[in-house]
């Protein structure tokens, strides 16, 4: 696991846009996982930027996004502040702005009929596609990853997940309130990729900005492995990691000048 430490959100966005763009490069037509929030929005934005204005191509390669809101979907003809879906989400900070094709952008369907068969054929489209090159992923205020809940099984595959009080707090204060939308109307169900399915990605990257979000990435990176911090399941992962944080979100760490050092000797030795 390489735990990169950065000055702030700025640069650990750089930094891991880096990362996206560097696999985009030598493998044109990789898989994606992509994830929302507020966390990922300044890594989007400086691959939107490599796109424009350093050529990066994105025209073989197919995105697969972690979750969705049970109920809700994309409507592109409303305003944003109506429509509060991921999937639109996706559309507004990274596809509209890219050259992707839309039919190699998949978003888990918030409006299927049948969310249990959606699900299954999710995991079937995952696979068809060769499986996940790259996960991109944050971590929840709880230690959640995608919509995990704490509890959720470490194998567990994509499926209907209820949401904690702490993530409908969370995602409330950060997209519904600003939005104009009352609590009441929140979904209270997702559509979630599983921790299994997750830890089936060749590589993941996690992110973390903040100090709110200190305790709870030294207790998934350095703490236990337990499904009540579904995020510390990083530590079974057998291909490449790379956890990308700001100051702030490393504050906690108890070997950060280890994860320093061993930066520094990596690239002292060209590892």
């Amino acid at each position: 696991m390489d735990i990169l430490i950065r000055k702030d959100y700025n640069e650990m966005s750089k930094t891991a846009a880096g990362f996206i763009a560097q696999l985009v490069q030598s493998k044109p037509d990789c898989v994606l996982g992509l994830a929302t929030g507020s966390t990922p929005i300044g890594t989007y934005r400086e691959l939107i930027r490599c796109h424009r204005e350093e050529g990066l191509d994105f025209s073989q390669v197919t995105t697969f996004n972690l979750d969705e809101y049970l109920g809700l979907g994309v409507h592109l003809d409303q305003p944003y502040s109506l429509d509060q879906s991921y999937a639109r989400f996706m559309y507004e900070e990274l596809i509209k702005h890219i050259n992707i094709k839309k039919e190699n952008t998949h978003v888990p369907d918030g409006l299927a009929k049948d969310p249990g068969k959606f699900c299954q054929e999710y995991e079937a489209a995952i696979k068809d596609a060769g499986g996940i090159d790259l996960q991109l992923l944050g971590i929840g205020g709880d230690g959640h990853w995608a919509f995990n809940e704490p509890g959720s099984s470490l194998g567990s595959r994509t499926r209907v997940q209820a949401l904690m009080k702490q993530t409908l707090d969370d995602n409330y204060e950060s997209f519904y309130a600003k939005a104009g939308f009352e609590r009441k109307n929140m979904p209270h169900f997702a559509i979630t990729m599983g921790v299994g399915t997750i830890l089936e990605a060749r590589n993941i990257l996690m992110i973390a900005n903040g100090l709110k979000k200190a305790d709870v990435v030294a207790q998934g990176i350095e703490g236990p492995v337990t499904a009540q911090i579904t995020a510390s399941a990083i530590q079974l992962h057998s291909g490449g990691i790379t956890v990308v944080l700001d100051e702030d979100a490393a504050s906690k760490l108890k070997h950060k000048e280890h994860y320093i050092h061993v930066e520094r000797m990596k690239k002292e030795y060209n590892l």
